[in-house]
């Protein structure tokens, strides 16, 4: 060990240890607190009163339930304190606390039963570290990966996992299930262009979605394909759903050139407990083949 590495403060005896102690608790960035037993605030460091917009003397001996809980999780939060100096283990939380000016911040934290010179708990230290900016970029990737970028319903992967935890989740139960396929989708690329056909794909998914209604989730399968996931319906709901979604894509779409006219072909099955989603997606896109030939039998052959 160099003479340099000697002399550095840490080697010192205790009292430089309780400097940079000290130091470090006065200047760290996350919010440190101790509570004792009765829920009164018995130490608030530097960041704490910054968040909170309180100094020191008007944190210490206040109710911590008072100051920064939010009011729903007061009960909890009094419980998890009581139930650590009871048991001398305190563990590990994530809830809302309440800022400066009622801000809500979502803070994680890391809790530590104090005992006195006799081992016996008389309060709870926490470290909390506030985590609302990471919870929201969070909840935007998720969003991200479960949402289709360019109509902006759910996506194939949203879809199935979706199904399966209707099928064989904590508690199965049957579904229903229409697949759509637009009709002539690709005349309107091929004459139109692309720019017009995701145009078409965005509003197309826009009035599935007004249809189906927010009990049912509405998912891009892929390139023109849709599936409308309706939790609770049974096959006269599925029919009388499919009937909507036949009269609403039915209706004419605004083209470059005036009005476009697609339709769309809907096949409808139900799913029932302990099926898995591939073969309930399976017989919902045969029934919608089937609807699709059944149509081009009808359409009357060109003289």
């Amino acid at each position: 060990m160099s003479a340099e590495e000697d002399a550095r403060p840490v080697a010192g005896g205790a009292s430089e240890q309780a400097q940079l102690a000290h130091a470090f608790v006065q200047a760290v960035e996350a919010l440190l607190c101790i509570v004792a037993e009765d829920g009164r605030i018995l130490f608030a460091n530097p960041a704490l009163q910054r968040f909170t917009g309180l100094d020191r003397d008007e944190l210490v001996g206040r109710r911590f339930t008072d100051v920064w809980v939010a009011p729903e999780d007061a009960a909890s939060a009094e419980h998890a304190v009581r139930s650590a100096i009871e048991t001398g283990v305190a563990h590990p939380q994530e809830g809302d606390w309440l800022a400066a000016g009622g801000e809500r911040r979502r803070v994680t934290m890391r809790n530590t039963v104090l005992r006195d010179d006799g081992g016996r708990p008389f309060a709870v230290a926490c470290v909390g570290i506030d985590v609302t900016d990471d919870r929201a970029r969070e909840a935007t990737l998720r969003r991200q990966t479960r949402t289709d970028p360019l109509t902006g319903v759910a996506n194939r992967g949203a879809l199935f996992d979706a199904l399966t935890s209707r099928l064989a989740g904590d508690h199965p139960a049957d579904c229903g299930l229409l697949f759509c396929d637009l009709d002539d989708f690709k005349t309107v690329n091929d004459e139109h262009g692309h720019g017009a056909g995701d145009r078409l794909l965005v509003e197309a998914a826009t009035r599935l979605a007004e249809v189906a209604g927010p009990e049912h989730l509405v998912a891009r399968f892929g390139g023109d394909e849709f599936v409308v996931f309706c939790p609770d319906a049974d096959e006269q709901e599925l029919r009388e759903l499919s009937t909507r979604v036949s009269m609403r894509l039915g209706a004419p779409f605004t083209g470059p050139d005036g009005a476009l006219r697609i339709g769309v072909s809907v096949g409808a099955a139900i799913g029932h407990a302990g099926e898995s989603a591939d073969d309930v997606i399976a017989r919902a896109d045969r029934a919608m083949y089937g609807a699709k030939s059944h149509q081009r039998r009808r359409r009357p052959r060109p003289s």
